[in-house]
C-alpha cells in the first residue's frame, strides 16, 4: 500500500498554522470563575468538539472565541489577531437557529453580505451558491416557519458561510432535532467541512457525536471550567459507532468526564 498520501497529510498537519490560540484565558462573572486558565490551539481546517457537563465552560469558551464575551484574563487570538469583538471571520450557529422570521431563506442567507454593502450581483451569486450547497434551492423563497428544524439549521449554517467565515462555531446545533434528522445533518456537516476546509469548533454533550465528527475531542470539567483532556481521533471516516475501537474511545472519554 502506498504510504505517501498519509505522509503528505502528516507533513501538512505538522506545518498547518494555528488559527485559534487561547492562552491562560479566564472568564469571571462577578465573583464566579466560569472558566479558568484555559489553553487551546486549533489548526486551520480542524474539526474540534468540546464536550463536558453543563456549567463546564464550553459555551463560554465558544462565546469568547466569537467575541461575544471578553476574557477576564489571558489572550484569545484568531487568525493572528487578538479578539476584541465579533467579526465576519467567525460565524456562530446556535441550537435555536437564530433566523429572522420575517425574511425568506434567500434573504436570511444574504443578510450578512447585504449588511457589509456588497454589490447586489455579488450578493445574489453568493446566496445562490450557498442555497445550493445546503440543498435548499426548492425552498429559497420560503420563510422559517415553513421549514423543518433540519432545514432551519441548514439555513443557519449557510448564513454563516455566506458571510465569508473562516471559523464556524457551533453551540449544540443539533441538540433539538430528532435522531434521524440529527444523523443526516451530521453527515451533511462532514461533507460541507470536507469540501470547504473550514475550521469548526462544535459544542456537544454527546460523546458519541463528538467521536463521530471530530479530529480532536476536548473534554472539559466545571469548578471552574477547564480543559481536562485533548484526544485526537484517529479513526478513519466514515466512522462506525458499533466498532470496538469507537466504543473503546467512548468508554475512555466517559471515564475522563466522570473521573
Amino acid at each position: 500500500m502506498d504510504s505517501q498520501p498519509a505522509a503528505d497529510a502528516y507533513v501538512a498537519e505538522k506545518h498547518a498554522a494555528d488559527i485559534i490560540q487561547a492562552d491562560g484565558v479566564d472568564k469571571r462573572f462577578g465573583d464566579f470563575l466560569a472558566l479558568g486558565n484555559t489553553n487551546l490551539r486549533v489548526k486551520e481546517g480542524e474539526f474540534v468538539c468540546l464536550i463536558g457537563p453543563s456549567g463546564c465552560g464550553k459555551s463560554t469558551l465558544l462565546r469568547i472565541i466569537a467575541g461575544f464575551e471578553a476574557a477576564s484574563d489571558g489572550t484569545m487570538i484568531v487568525a493572528g489577531k487578538e479578539v476584541s469583538g465579533p467579526g465576519p471571520d467567525r460565524g456562530m450557529v446556535f441550537q435555536d437557529y437564530g433566523l429572522f422570521p420575517w425574511l425568506t431563506v434567500r434573504d436570511n442567507i444574504g443578510f450578512g453580505p447585504a449588511a457589509r454593502g456588497l454589490p447586489k450581483a455579488r450578493i445574489a451569486e453568493t446566496v445562490n451558491r450557498f442555497v445550493e450547497l445546503v440543498g435548499l434551492s426548492r425552498f429559497a423563497n420560503a420563510y422559517p416557519h415553513q421549514l423543518s428544524g433540519g432545514m432551519k439549521q441548514r439555513v443557519a449554517i449557510a448564513r454563516v458561510l455566506a458571510n465569508d467565515a473562516r471559523v464556524v462555531l457551533m453551540d449544540e446545533p443539533f441538540g433539538a432535532l430528532d435522531a434521524m434528522t440529527r444523523e443526516r445533518l451530521q453527515d451533511e456537516l462532514l461533507e460541507l467541512w470536507s469540501s470547504t476546509g473550514l475550521t469548526i469548533i462544535f459544542v456537544t454533550h454527546a460523546i458519541e457525536e463528538a467521536i463521530l465528527l471530530a479530529d480532536r475531542v476536548v473534554a472539559m470539567q466545571p469548578g471552574p471550567g477547564r480543559i481536562v483532556s485533548d484526544t485526537r481521533i484517529e479513526l478513519p471516516r466514515p466512522r462506525d459507532v458499533s466498532s470496538p475501537e469507537f466504543n473503546e474511545l467512548r468508554r475512555r472519554l466517559s471515564a475522563e468526564l466522570h473521573g
